[in-house]
């Protein structure tokens, strides 16, 4: 019961708070950000809080007033001989295993591979541009190591003593004001994830390892704490142009090279993978040229679609 709530209503959260984004235009990504974290905590806890306030609600009375009993579904025959509940719990286990593989593994495997040594870097010199990037930037600074690469890459690593790495090709390629910019982003990615809310999604995330909504709904997410970083970086510069410019030539360094054969389903998944990467650098590179958006109250309509989401869940069983 609890798993086949639970999925119901994260999907219904989901529609909810899309609409409601839709519906009132709200385009701050810090609060969409709060608006789909609801998608992931309220079904954590839908369950035990409905359990708790109506005892017999699993109960045959019940469920002839609910919205949609899902256990009609489940008790389903298929072909007169497969119950629809053991294929739902397969489609479960199925997204559980996906899970395991595409990211609880490579974590473990990161984890075990960063105690083996620190990344290959080293630190710029007193008169690179690098440095020079670093002295504009205000407060205090993270360390920066500079990778042998003439490729395209640039990320943190968080912890006690955070870094920024540069690839060389990347170095050469940024003018002062971009790399300033992307600097800037990264210390964004390094501050917020000191923060328990972070924190918090990365656990809840881990504790719905089945629910394939949850998982679509954590990618969205990560999507929309690109964007808050970008807009740290842009109040830290006080230059979104920078920043977007930085991202462009991420975005031609992405799309330069003709498109290999799909070989097999690992070279589609890649692609995809690839292509959805290039929709978002479009999409915050559009950000970024426009006119920052004034910031609007949403208590009231997060309110609404709290409430909406806990009313209509209520009767979902």
């Amino acid at each position: 019961m609890y798993l086949a709530q639970s999925f119901l209503h994260s999907l219904i959260a989901a529609l909810i708070v899309d609409t409601a984004l839709l519906a009132w235009k709200i385009e701050a990504p810090v609060v969409r950000q709060r608006f789909r974290l609801l998608v992931i905590v309220l079904p954590i806890i839908s369950f035990p809080l409905y359990q708790f306030m109506t005892p017999d609600r699993g109960s045959a009375l019940f469920r002839l007033d609910a919205y949609f009993d899902m256990s009609r579904w489940l008790d389903l025959e298929l072909w007169g001989k497969v119950p629809a509940g053991v294929l739902f719990l397969l489609f479960l286990v199925f997204t559980a295993v996906v899970f395991v593989l595409q990211e609880m593994l490579p974590i473990a495997r990161h984890t075990l591979s960063s105690g083996e040594g620190a990344l290959d870097g080293v630190r710029p010199e007193p008169e690179s541009r690098v440095t020079h990037a670093l002295e504009g930037l205000p407060g205090r600074k993270p360390e920066v190591f500079i990778i042998d690469d003439d490729a395209f890459a640039m990320f943190s690593s968080t912890g006690k003593e955070p870094a920024v790495y540069l690839s060389g090709g990347l170095v050469e390629k940024l003018t002062l004001d971009e790399l300033r910019a992307a600097i800037a982003h990264e210390i964004g990615h390094i501050e917020r994830s000191r923060r328990p809310a972070m924190v918090l999604i990365f656990i809840l995330r881990v504790l719905m390892f089945y629910n394939p909504i949850t998982l679509m709904e954590f990618r969205r997410i990560v999507q929309e704490e690109e964007k808050i970083c970008d807009d740290v970086a842009s109040s830290i510069t006080g230059d979104r142009a920078a920043l977007a410019g930085a991202l462009r030539k991420f975005y031609e360094a992405d799309n330069e090279d003709p498109a290999a054969p799909l070989e097999d389903a690992s070279r589609l998944r890649d692609r995809i993978e690839a292509y959805s990467h290039t929709l978002l650098i479009e999409e915050r590179i559009s950000r970024l040229e426009e006119p920052a958006a004034p910031a609007v109250n949403t208590s009231a309509v997060y309110l609404i679609v709290l409430m909406t989401i806990l009313a209509v869940n209520y009767y979902v069983v």
